[in-house]
């Protein structure tokens, strides 16, 4: 049976730089992104999973995430307990991914789903050098 692939959409790269994002968290954010509901934001990955996907340290992927809380991109909403009581993953939320929802985006058609109007030009986004 196949996997089915989903896409989450994430700040570009060049944002999260200009916002103070050191280059190393941002694979980190990438891969918050990749477990989040695109609805809620919301995902629960246990840092020691971070860290063997990423090939980092635990505690490399830990001061990433308080990095990214600092900048205001993740917030820590609880931390979960495991079957016997003890402490496990925290639930982190993806405000970016909140924010969007809260503003409708996501739902129905987006700009390039849209049929192409005859006459109209297609104009392609600035270049990163530009700005």
């Amino acid at each position: 049976m196949a996997v089915k692939s989903r896409f989450t959409r994430i700040p570009k790269t060049y944002d999260l730089v200009l916002a103070g994002v050191p280059t190393e968290a941002i694979s980190t954010y990438c891969a918050l992104a990749d477990h989040a509901n695109n609805k809620t934001g919301l995902c629960w990955p246990r840092m020691e999973t971070l860290a063997k996907w990423l090939s980092r340290s635990p505690r490399t992927i830990q001061r990433h995430l308080h990095l990214l809380k600092e900048k205001g991109l993740v917030e820590f909403v609880e931390r979960k307990r495991d079957a016997k009581g003890r402490f496990g993953a925290y639930l982190y939320r993806l405000l970016h991914i909140a924010a969007a929802t809260a503003r409708g985006e996501g739902r129905g058609t987006t700009e390039r789903q849209q049929p192409h109007k005859r006459g109209s030009k297609n104009v392609s986004p600035p270049d990163i050098r530009d700005v």
